[in-house]
């Protein structure tokens, strides 16, 4: 693979013209797909959430909830009729109930909160916005002394505007890449390429999402993942090759070279990224598969331009991607080989220390994951949270007065009895909903006019995804016999959140025994060792692990709630755990590749094992140290976002990226290594024989130019 990608690096810097005009007019036929077919669907009509929203018939709530005295009192009723008098004129609204009529009352019992229903008609996209800004305009403006909140939404909650967080985050990186070139036009060199990358791959999707339309959250997790992998394989290219020239190599051999080593640890960290990706299939869930793939397409095109037009780029620049010392230098015909003397340093402090104390480095690094994985144990998910995503809306408050007076009368079980003659049956199944704990009253109960079938909408004391609720849910499930010739099903909000809560669960359990068997092999087949593949597969899972506790710190327990914009304190979004799994394979793969290849490679050539890991540590943990400094810094950005699932997603991979880069792999990877010392790198015969060798340390290359300097050897004795 190397010597191919060498040929693949070489051709583009060579016509590198060529491969810039190509790579544009790649994005200008993905940017005309999606300007031709936006706002349309493949048969020309509205898309399918717009036909949805034209065919609902949605309502609002307005709660009052007055800070003095009852709603029935002289004041408050006035002042409740005269709202509901302006609610009357509000855009698009048919109907607005009285909660203060007497024939039909909405008024809890210790008469502190009465709620009015705002019906409306079919309403366009474009109407449900105006519509609820409307509303919400009325809520604002009633007198302070009603407490009203506005209940309901006739706005899917999408991703907000982008805030100045993800613009630091770009920023940061590019210091970090400044930092680590010490040279301002390679730093830039690096992000531009990075962030063409991204435009491409998601000028791409959304040209796809023209035939079928895309969730928001693709587009985050493919827009934070593609900017990082996108600076971070550019990054381990353009440091293969300054290393390349600063130790005599000609500008086109040096691209070659950097293309056919780090170009394969890129392809393979690549495709452990995409693999991991297109594995959310396993989940059989269409949103979460939908994001997985949008993902994965721009991780490779990241690749891709990684691969082709990063030389072409390279091979314009030359020799400006290094610093002016090290331009003089080669111009004055000093050369510094990459293995010509000991790397000094803090990596090599830091490694010298890890591999003289390795037990208490390994037992440190493992209590610090532990700790920061304790809080997973008490993670609680939910497939939608109700009332919305933010606990300080009123959209919650309205919801939450409901709940605490009327009980989950907004979000009903449904009951359907099957059987015969249900009639005579009907009081007994009555009496068994009402006998489970929880149950505040059943609304309504209608037996079909055959008598075969009956339904009973029943209100628990609680809201859909409090425990409670899903008791009864359990309860009646598992009794759902007990009356002989009647079989009951439950259904309802938090019966199908119990469902798609234990879906997402099995789903977890299957992805993670996907992801660990890919891990396994995929790394078998780089290092071409058993126990390697298997340490980094158990630090994978720490750092999975610290993810998910940190995760739970801040959005379910509300840790850094004055640091962090979005919504905290809801149950975590059943989704996260598949996409952090996912996600994070993929970037511990980055790292494992890229640090322990160059261990390896000092090892393969016969330097002592402690010895090797230090070397090949202390060449290799740089890059990575910034590749990891520039994905916290992007998904910090990301993580500053007002948007919940975004925000979520991007601090639990942030929390992920720093434990894995420099706890397993940084720690614990070099003292398991070390405690290992050539066993490590066993594997038996059997296995090694039939194992392909992808030669990510560029032998075949080293053997080209070994023939290559014999043949030039003949020419001058000729």
């Amino acid at each position: 693979m190397s010597l191919f990608l060498s040929r693949v690096g070489r051709f583009s810097a060579r016509h590198r013209w060529v491969m810039i005009a190509t790579w544009l007019a790649i994005f200008v036929i993905f940017a005309g797909v999606f300007a031709a077919g936006k706002g349309s669907s493949p048969d020309g009509s509205a898309n399918a959430a717009e036909q949805a929203a034209v065919k609902a018939a949605p309502e609002l709530q307005l709660v009052f909830n007055p800070h003095s005295g009852d709603v029935l009192s002289a004041e408050n009723a006035k002042e409740i009729k005269s709202v509901l008098a302006q609610a009357q004129r509000l855009p698009d609204v048919e109907t607005v109930s009285d909660p203060l009529d007497a024939q039909r009352p909405f008024i809890s019992k210790d008469q502190s909160v009465a709620v009015a229903t705002l019906g409306y008609g079919q309403l366009t996209d474009e109407q449900r916005e105006s519509d609820y800004a409307a509303a919400l305009e009325l809520q604002q403006n009633a007198p302070d002394s009603l407490g009203v909140e506005l209940g309901g939404n006739l706005v899917p909650l999408g991703a907000p505007e982008q805030g100045p967080g993800e613009g630091v985050g770009v920023i940061l990186a590019y210091v970090v890449l400044a930092i680590t070139f010490g040279s301002l036009l390679a730093a830039g060199a690096n992000l531009l390429l990075a962030v063409f990358g991204l435009g491409t791959g998601l000028v791409g999707i959304m040209a796809y999402g023209t035939l079928k339309p895309l969730d928001s959250n693709s587009i985050i997790l493919a827009a934070m993942l593609g900017l990082a992998v996108g600076i971070d394989y550019t990054l381990f290219i353009i440091s293969r090759y300054r290393t390349e020239l600063r130790s005599g190599r000609s500008i086109p051999d040096a691209i070659a070279r950097a293309t056919g080593t780090a170009g394969t640890a890129v392809v393979f960290a690549g495709l452990t990224v995409i693999v991991a990706l297109a594995a959310l299939l396993v989940a059989n869930i269409s949103t979460i598969t939908q994001m997985g793939m949008a993902a994965a397409f721009v991780v490779a095109v990241s690749v891709l331009i990684s691969l082709t037009l990063l030389p072409a780029l390279l091979g314009l620049m030359g020799t400006k991607v290094l610093s002016r010392r090290a331009r003089r230098e080669i111009a004055e015909g000093i050369f510094i080989s990459d293995e010509s003397k000991p790397k000094t340093g803090f990596f090599t402090g830091w490694v010298s220390f890890v591999v003289k104390r390795p037990v208490a480095s390994l037992v440190g690094g493992l209590v610090i994951l532990l700790l920061v994985a304790a809080p997973m144990l008490s993670m609680k998910t939910a497939f939608n949270i109700p009332g919305g995503t933010d606990p300080l809306s009123t959209e919650r408050a309205a919801y939450n007065l409901v709940v605490d007076e009327f009980g989950g009368i907004q979000s009903p079980l449904v009951v359907t009895a099957q059987g015969n003659k249900l009639d005579s049956h009907k009081e007994q199944i009555e009496q068994q909903i009402l006998e489970v704990p929880g149950v505040q009253q059943i609304m309504s109960s209608k037996v079909t006019s055959q008598g075969h079938q009956a339904q009973f909408i029943v209100a628990p004391d609680a809201g859909p995804i409090d425990q409670s609720t899903k008791d009864i849910v359990h309860e009646l499930r598992a009794d759902a016999d007990s009356i002989q010739g009647v079989h009951l099903e439950v259904t309802g909000e938090t019966a199908m959140g119990i469902d798609q809560d234990q879906q997402m669960k099995e789903a977890l359990v299957r992805y993670v025994i996907v992801i660990v068997t890919i891990s396994l092999v995929l790394l078998i087949v780089l290092f071409r060792s058993l126990l390697v593949p298997l340490i980094a597969t158990v630090g994978y899972l720490l750092s999975v692990g610290a993810a998910f506790g940190a995760s739970v710190a801040v959005f379910q327990w509300g840790w850094l709630d004055p640091l962090i914009a979005a919504p905290q304190g809801d149950p975590m979004m059943s989704m996260l755990p598949l996409i952090l799994v996912g996600v994070l394979f993929g970037l511990a793969m980055d790292y494992q590749v890229f640090l322990v290849s160059r261990i390896q490679e000092m090892h393969h050539k016969g330097l002592p094992s402690k010895q090797a890991i230090i070397e090949g540590f202390s060449r290799s943990a740089p890059v990575v140290a910034a590749a990891a400094g520039i994905m916290t810094a992007v998904f910090a950005g990301f993580a500053s976002s007002s948007f919940a699932i975004g925000a979520s997603i991007a601090f639990g991979l942030l929390i992920g990226v720093v434990a894995d880069a420099f706890l397993v792999r940084m720690v614990l990877m070099p003292a398991a290594l070390s405690i290992l010392g050539n066993a490590a790198w066993w594997m038996p015969r059997w296995l090694d024989r039939i194992v392909p060798n992808v030669d990510a340390e560029g032998h075949s290359l080293d053997r080209v130019e070994q023939q290559q300097e014999g043949r030039s050897a003949d020419d001058i004795l000729v």
